[in-house]
């Protein structure tokens, strides 16, 4: 792969957020010393064996609910076979088992394949069991069972792929029409871990298109209905704090998205469609330094966030004007409830609901998401030691299952709350540049 250097960045205490960078060639050729991450160059090339090193140690989370089953081994077609893949269902299995016939034509499909794919059903008992021996019971109701839910089961699969021994995880939407789109940001998310220089590092993905039948004739979109007004309040928020303007976050929304495992497992998760924005609120919360000072370690190798554009069309399954209002209110919900968003900005927030017609004029904004502490308040040992007897157990590494070190556990903006300490006014802007 040939891919630029970030143009822009912005820095946020030991946060560094990339601007947007292009891909100017996705298969840059065999390892060639003289030419391989040449220094002080604009363009960095990645070969094919630096990309596939990545792949080995990554494990691809796709959600699942109720897909046509042609588009998920579409899917699971453009994954590259190198990654370990989990496949997470919440497909109902009454009055007809559609989560039996999906891991029937995924492990037929595998076959094939020669690909190691996981298939777990996000209500299986031994999955609460485990959740419940690890002391990681948030993800459970009142007859502990694991809720249902995209972030629960990502927070599911985010276990599973810790269990792994594998250092990357990335995820990616099952309603994807182009499996070579879902090859392309798998080889992405791995040029953005090979860019990296910290072990804290996140990649997303930015879509080049989205096309669309326009009188006849296709047309290529180039932002989301509601990305722009997420982007737009990401960077308001950040703005707030440095006193200066910044259109940095271009991926708010980003479903396509990967990380390094060391920062996976210290961040919070929200619920519902609230999940993929609230990366963004949850870094600032936890270790941008607006409230309490970042973790040691983090501070000493500070976190990488890149966003990367494809230059293969997103296409996707169209769940109508319903499912784009339901994810624009749940991404403004949860930077309207962070203790770290500033009153002005709230009041930008509602001011927006209202003009698009998300909430009536007056109307309250209502409190809808939950909030689950980061992974690394369970304990992986005792959650693998459920499962040791089923054939999860095989794609474990029982070497590498260790406590991850938590300095803040629970959730981060509990503690912000219990602290008293608001966000500044107009007047005390932390200069975070």
């Amino acid at each position: 792969m040939r891919i630029e250097i970030p143009r822009e960045v912005e820095r946020f205490g030991p946060i560094m957020f990339h601007d947007v960078q292009k891909v100017y060639e996705l298969d840059a050729g065999l390892k060639l010393a003289k030419n391989e991450g040449k220094e002080n160059s604009t363009i960095v090339r990645l070969s094919y064996e630096s990309v596939n090193a990545i792949e080995q140690q990554m494990v691809i989370v796709v959600p699942v609910m109720d897909e046509r089953i042609k588009l998920i081994e579409g899917v699971l077609c453009g994954i590259p076979n190198d990654c370990l893949t989990i496949v997470v269902s919440n497909s109902p299995r009454e009055p007809i088992d559609r989560f039996y016939i999906e891991k029937d034509a995924i492990e037929h499909a595998a076959r094939f394949m020669n690909k190691k794919i996981l298939v777990v059903h996000q209500k299986d008992p031994l999955l609460a069991k485990a959740c419940i021996s690890s002391g990681y019971k948030y993800i459970l109701d009142k007859e502990n069972n694991v809720m249902n839910g995209k972030a629960e089961g990502m927070i599911l699969g985010t276990i599973l792929a810790n269990l792994t021994g594998r250092k990357y995880i990335g995820f990616i939407d099952s309603d994807n029409f182009f499996p070579g789109a879902v090859l392309e940001y798998v080889k992405e998310y791995c040029a953005g871990f090979l860019l990296a220089k910290s072990r804290y590092s996140m990649v997303r993905i930015s879509w080049h298109s989205k096309p669309k039948i326009v009188q006849s004739n296709l047309f290529f979109a180039k932002r989301g209905r509601a990305s722009e007004y997420t982007n737009r309040i990401l960077n308001s928020l950040i703005s707030q704090y440095t006193g200066y303007g910044t259109e940095i976050i271009k991926t708010g929304n980003a479903g396509e998205h990967a990380m390094s495992m060391d920062l996976a497992a210290k961040l919070d998760f929200s619920s519902g469609y609230s999940i993929e924005p609230y990366h963004y609120i949850n870094m600032l919360e936890r270790f941008g330094g607006i409230v309490g000072n970042p973790e040691k370690d983090v501070m000493k190798n500070r976190i990488e966030l890149f966003q990367i554009e494809s230059r293969n069309p997103h296409l996707h399954e169209v769940k109508g004007d319903v499912h784009v209002q339901d994810m624009s209110r749940a991404a403004m919900e949860v930077i309207y409830r962070s203790p770290i968003c500033p009153e002005s900005l709230k009041k930008e927030i509602l001011e927006d609901l209202y003009n698009r017609k998300l909430l009536k004029n007056g109307e309250k904004l209502p409190e809808t998401l939950s909030y689950y502490p980061a992974i690394c308040n369970a304990d992986l040992k005792k959650f693998a030691k459920t499962l040791e007897n089923h054939e999860y157990a095989k794609h474990f590494k029982a070497t590498s299952v260790k406590k991850v070190k938590n300095d803040t556990p629970g959730l981060m903006r509990e503690k912000i709350a219990d602290t008293g300490e608001l966000p500044p006014d107009q007047n005390k802007v932390l200069e975070m540049k």
